[in-house]
Formats: C-alpha cells, structure tokens, sequence
C-alpha cells in the first residue's frame, strides 16, 4: 500500500481532515433538516454505526436555522450542504456549524464569496469544494470534451482559486462522477496538482451491490494509492448503509483497526456443515456488530485453510461436519460438538473483550 498522502490539515468540529489525521466516515441524512426530531434521530444512529461526520441539505432558511437545535443534541461535526444561496451558508454558520458545503462557482458574484470567506474564516469553519460531474461549468466541458477526469479537476482548482483569493485556505475538495474510472483520474490529478485534503467518494452508484462494488472499486483503489482524508460511500436508501460499507471499506484497506474483523470461508463442497457454518457467521456478526474494540474471529469450514486461519484470529473455529475444534491466539484450546463449539466461540470471544 502507498504511504499516505500529506495533506494540509483542517478540523471540522472535533474532527481533524488532513494531515496524517486517520481517515474519517462520513454521511448525509436524508431527512428534511428543518424536521428537528426526525433529523436528530437519523444523526443519532449514524453516529451509533460509527459516522463521524454528518452533512445535512440546507435549502431554505428554516433549514439553517434548524442547525443550532441540531447541534444540540449531535455528537458529531455537522456540514451544511449548500447551494445557489450564500445567505443560507452565513446563516448556517450563525448557526454554529461545523463546515460547509459548497460550490463557489453557483455562490454568485465576487463580494459575496468574499463575505462567505470573512465569516467562515471567523469562525474557523472549513469549507468542501464539491465537484459533481453533473453541473459542471459549460466552458470546461467544451474544452475538455465532456464532464471528465480533467474537467473535475481544473473545476476544483479554480473554484478553490475564488477561495484563495479572499485569504482562505481552510479548503478540503471533492470531485466526484457516477464513472468510477473518471473519478479516480480526476483525485489522481487533484493529488498531484494541489495539498488540499481530499473528501473521496463515487457518485450516483445505486443503493444495492452495484453501488457497493462500485463505491469499494473507486474508493479503495485511491485509499491503497495514499489519496484521501475522509470518505463518504453514496448509497440510495438508508444512510446507515452507508456508515456500514464505509467503515468495513477502511478496514479493507487496513486503515481501521477497530471492532470485529471476521474472517470466513466461502463454504465450497469442501465444507463440512455448510448449515451450521453460515448460522455461525451470521451470529458472530449480530453479536460484536456494535463492537468498538478491535477483534479478530474466523468461521473456517474445511480442514485445507480452517486450521491455519482460526490459528491467526485472536479465535476462531474449524468447523467439521459435526464438530468443530476452538483456537485461541494461536493455540487449540479443545473440540466440542458443533453447538457447545458456537456457544463457547462467543462466550471466550466476550472474555477476551473483556481481558480475561
């Protein structure tokens, strides 16, 4: 994997982007953020999945008044989406948030990015450049041929260009397409172009596997390159979804160590007890799926890679037909019928949590 990237560094409440901070989640609520019980909720449990930063859509004035309620009762940074309006960006921040979203190039004239500026730079509020493929600036799609890698990319710089102007600096980017390939071109040249920390993610990806694979193809692949500061995976349907992929992708790509990190056999014909064998996974992932602390489990069902993998968990079982034999930070502690096996791979596993 490519050493890490060094990057400028910004801090979005108590959330450092940049720098060699480590990699942050992020999600948007999908709520209308001016319903404060409803928008509170869904910010409560993508922090209980494990988000760190949570961005909300401000399209009207209720909405970015709505924000210093919210942030009463958030845990987590809080960025303000926003488009169009840089009145609804000063009242947001009024409103004491966090960090903005924007796009400088639909904020309007020059006084008022400047004031954005001035008063974001008072409340050392930073602020993402969002690049979309999708509303893009018609010049730069005439000269680039279409909404590609190259057009993203000058797009950003010039957009952060507008920010630099006015003495502002805080600035993290996104540029982000539904093509998995342009999007990876485009951070390649952004990395290579500027130090500004990188909001990384694929667009418009769907809600099901094919917005997972594509989200883990292009976000993954520039994580191992040592391109990205924080992440969000883009997921039609339930946000926490999101929280979720995100934080296994980190995993994937070793940059989180946390919770649990199970490792199981794909059940060839191989496998003794396919039945059992996928009951146990399933159980082992409802039980530590709010885990925090870092723990290795494996479910092997075959006697050609079960040893050896449930030897390199800190535990972990290899599974026969009608029995299964428990190792345990490398050693094989016993072999039990296969239901004393499942209930004991759990108990030991929360001793372990627990240091005992």
């Amino acid at each position: 994997m490519t050493p890490r990237e060094k990057t400028h560094q910004v801090t979005a409440g108590n959330v450092k982007i940049g720098g060699g901070a480590r990699v942050s989640v992020q999600s948007m609520t999908n709520t209308r953020t001016a319903d404060i019980s409803a928008t509170i909720a869904q910010i409560r449990r993508l922090a209980d999945e494990g988000c760190e930063i949570v961005r909300l859509a401000v399209k009207d004035m209720d909405d970015a008044h709505a924000i210093a309620e919210l942030k009463r009762g958030a845990i987590v940074p809080l960025v303000a989406d926003i488009h169009f309006d840089h009145r609804l960006a000063i009242a947001a921040l009024e409103s004491g948030i966090d960090k903005l979203r924007i796009n400088p190039g639909n904020i309007g004239a020059d006084y008022k990015v400047k004031e954005l500026c001035e008063r974001a730079k008072e409340r050392r509020v930073p602020i993402r450049i969002g690049i979309n493929s999708g509303c893009m600036e018609k010049e730069l799609l005439i000269k680039h041929g279409g909404p590609n890698a190259a057009a993203m990319a000058e797009s950003a710089l010039n957009n952060a260009k507008m920010l630099e102007q006015f003495g502002f600096d805080d600035i993290v980017i996104s540029v982000k397409s539904s093509s998995v390939t342009e999007t990876v071109k485009a951070y390649r040249l952004l990395s290579e172009s500027c130090a500004y920390p990188l909001h990384v993610g694929v667009t418009e990806v769907g809600g099901g596997m094919e917005g997972i694979v594509r989200s883990a193809a292009g976000i993954g692949t520039l994580l191992m390159e040592g391109i990205g500061d924080t992440i969000r995976v883009s997921l039609t349907g339930d946000p926490e979804r999101e929280v979720e992929t995100g934080i296994e992708l980190l995993k994937a790509v070793e940059l989180r160590a946390q919770g649990l990190h199970l490792v199981c056999c794909p059940t060839c014909g191989r496998c003794g007890n396919v039945a059992k064998h996928s009951e146990i996974y399933e159980r082992v992932k409802a039980e530590f799926k709010r885990e925090k602390r870092p723990l290795k489990i494996a479910v092997m069902g075959c006697a050609v890679n079960g040893p050896g993998e449930a030897k390199e968990a800190d535990i972990g079982l290899a599974l026969g037909r009608t029995n299964a034999v428990l190792f345990k930070k490398g050693e094989q502690i016993a072999a039990y019928d296969i239901d004393t096996a499942e209930e004991e791979l759990i108990r030991q596993a929360k001793q372990m949590l627990e240091g005992k």
